[in-house]
């Protein structure tokens, strides 16, 4: 998203601490939250801050609310406007109206129906309109002119970052000897500000914690800006890297981020790991399985990180900035399903049968015998490759692991059945 242009700025560790106490009343002082679960799995000293817990259902609240106690009075009369799929819509929707001020919200027609419904439950009125975050700034400068509201980026404000640099603050209160805390990058405004609360001059921990950023592999937006690679805009006008895609951190997929956030990240950030879409599906799953935490795909990406690369957190203590609960519902019934592909507790098997009475039921039966769940059959007889007196069964059946499918393969082979594995994820 290319916001309105802004003069550089710099955010400090005294404006963060003011930050602090400014909002202190507004928001959830929310727990860094060690977890057994995560730990044992990944050999790793585990630890949890909980965004997942502010109103909005993120981290977006500090940022926001920070910025909006700073409105002058004609400002406040003026309302705000903002650009946003989702947290940072719900956040300034809900702090606004907490404070009396009117809240405009331009968010993408592909936006999150629930994350929608959320804003305009917390008193946003929403503008749905283009593709796009870009699509939409267009919109936004229009309404921006016609009422002289006032934009608050969701990244690029030095108010906003010093809100979120918070998180960093409460993290050096709540954990001591930290080693490294792993942090999503969308447009730099989160792990600039913990950046520099946590290794910026003046901070506690200075140079003892190593901040490691993470981005959607779709979306290498910040790691390829501070190595002075040129990012291809959205309009595909020049050569440089390709950005963009249906990710499911679309929390984090920003086309152009912060330019003083990036100079923050380039002093003060060790590294930025890049993961795939598979990658931060096993997040989602693995932060719901074993951390028993519900968390969006940016929310899950520093565990994602971690899964990806054990070797390098192995025996530290690690931050996780958990820094969003709003995913879909269905969206996350699909991850958990394919997470289930994944790991072999449900497999998707087809069978080559004779089209005779009985035969069905001796398929079901072997399933049965070997301990198998069927939940989904499809029979088929027409238009497929088998002859007229055959039929191919699609099966999806609840499985105990990898080696347990292969064995109701071997048992389906072995009483006369030709019979494959489908649409494997692994």
């Amino acid at each position: 998203m290319t916001t309105p242009s802004s003069n550089a700025y710099d955010v400090t560790i005294s404006s963060i601490r003011e930050a602090h106490a400014r909002i202190a009343d507004g928001i959830v002082r929310t727990p860094c939250h060690h977890s057994a679960g995560l730990s044992a799995l990944l050999g790793a000293d585990i630890y949890l801050k909980l965004e997942t817990l502010q109103r909005s259902g993120s981290f977006k609240d500090r940022g926001a609310l920070n910025r909006l106690l700073q409105l002058s009075e004609d400002e406040c009369k003026r309302g705000v406007i903002a650009v946003s799929a989702g947290n940072h819509a719900q956040a300034l929707a809900y702090h606004a109206s907490r404070l009396g001020i009117e809240a405009t919200l331009v968010m993408p027609l592909a936006a999150p129906y629930a994350k929608v419904s959320r804003t305009q439950g917390f008193g946003g009125k929403v503008e749905q309109c283009g593709e796009t975050l870009d699509d939409c700034m267009d919109r936004m400068r229009e309404l921006q002119k016609q009422r002289g509201s006032i934009f608050v980026s969701p990244y690029d404000d030095a108010m906003v970052v010093a809100g979120q640099g918070t998180v960093g603050l409460e993290i050096a209160e709540d954990v001591t000897d930290i080693d490294s805390v792993v942090v999503p990058i969308g447009g730099g405004g989160l792990i600039a500000g913990i950046a520099t609360a946590l290794s910026g001059e003046g901070s506690e921990q200075n140079s003892k914690v190593s901040i490691i950023g993470v981005e959607a592999a779709l979306y290498p937006t910040m790691h390829q800006l501070v190595k002075g690679a040129e990012l291809q805009n959205p309009t595909g006008d020049r050569t440089g890297v390709g950005v963009g895609g249906h990710t499911l951190a679309e929390g984090i997929a920003v086309k152009q981020p912060g330019a003083s956030n990036a100079k923050v990240v380039k002093r003060l950030v060790k590294d930025i790991l890049l993961l795939d879409e598979p990658s931060l599906e096993r997040g989602v799953a693995c932060m719901l399985e074993h951390g028993r935490v519900l968390a969006e795909g940016a929310g899950a990406a520093p565990l994602a990180a971690v899964l990806a690369h054990p070797q390098r957190f192995h025996g530290k203590k690690v931050v996780l900035v958990v820094c969003g609960a709003n995913i879909d519902t269905r969206l996350l019934s699909s991850v958990l399903t394919r997470d289930m592909a994944r790991n072999g507790l449900m497999a998707h098997i087809g069978v080559s049968i004779s089209d005779q009475p009985g035969v069905l039921a001796k398929v079901s039966a072997i399933f049965g015998e070997t301990g198998a769940n069927i939940i989904e059959v499809l029979h088929k007889r027409l238009f497929e490759s088998c002859a007229a007196k055959e039929a191919e069964l699609d099966i999806i059946a609840e499985t105990k692991g990898q080696e347990h499918i292969q064995e109701v393969l071997a048992r389906l082979r072995g009483n006369g059945f030709r019979a494959n594995r489908l649409h494997r994820f692994d």
